[in-house]
């Protein structure tokens, strides 16, 4: 079974942003939170999106995620224009291309690690047979194949993480979009999670990570660093 099917060595870019520009209206006057960004992110790249709180990075991530949609401005993701979707397009687009994982983990309490994975099986036409040997194979794949049948609550943070990545990548994913995935985390931890990131990116997969944090960002093989909603620096590393 491979961890990266769904990924793609195509030259086109999985993502494209020219002009995006996101207004908010609070209080009656208008916000622009997003002042024009322009960046592509090609297939294999580990991209860092750094920032400070309020200078955008997290409004792009949910533009990104297909969760929030841009003021103007182009935003193609895997060559499609997301703008002329409709909300049900979106959802399966994103279901379709889109791995999360999140500060919070957002684990179902009262499902096992295994039944944590096969959410994402439930829209996937796997068959049962099918799905659950793709989430133990990922489990086993984050060193977790130990703990399938553990509540959340048994695990620790790095443990819950490790779940969360999983079922980011049950279904093959073109990109993975990591929102402080160390956040919660001790440097011990976060570090071997940022491993593993790294990992399933020298693998192949795309990964977009946002923080705040510089020492985590360099851990990324690209940083764009978001100031007032603006692209200061866009930098290899």
């Amino acid at each position: 079974m491979n961890l990266f099917a769904g990924v793609t060595n195509a030259k086109s870019p999985v993502v494209r942003l020219r002009d995006l520009i996101r207004n908010f209206e609070q209080a009656g006057n208008l916000v622009q939170v997003l002042k024009g960004l322009s960046f592509e992110v090609y297939p294999g790249e580990f991209v860092a999106v750094q920032g400070s709180s309020g200078s955008g990075k997290s409004t792009l991530l949910q533009i990104l995620g297909l969760l929030d949609r841009a003021s103007s401005g182009l935003y193609e993701l895997l060559g499609r224009d997301v703008s002329r979707l409709d909300d049900d397009e979106l959802s399966a687009l994103r279901a379709d291309t889109t791995g999360f994982v999140f500060q919070n983990f957002y684990l179902i309490p009262y499902a096992t690690a295994l039944e944590n994975v096969l959410l994402p099986g439930l829209y996937s036409g796997k068959s049962q047979k099918r799905a659950r040997e793709r989430a133990e194979f990922l489990l086993e794949s984050v060193g977790l194949g130990d703990r399938r049948d553990f509540l959340p609550a048994r695990l620790s943070g790095g443990q819950q993480q490790r779940v969360a990545m999983a079922r980011a990548l049950f279904n093959e994913p073109a990109l993975i979009l990591a929102d402080e995935p160390t956040g919660q985390l001790d440097s011990g931890t976060s570090s071997d999670i940022l491993d593993l990131l790294g990992r399933f990116n020298r693998e192949g997969q795309t990964i977009i990570m946002v923080t705040h944090d510089s020492q985590t960002a360099s851990r990324a093989g690209r940083r764009i660093l978001i100031t007032d909603g603006i692209i200061e620096s866009d930098e290899l590393l």
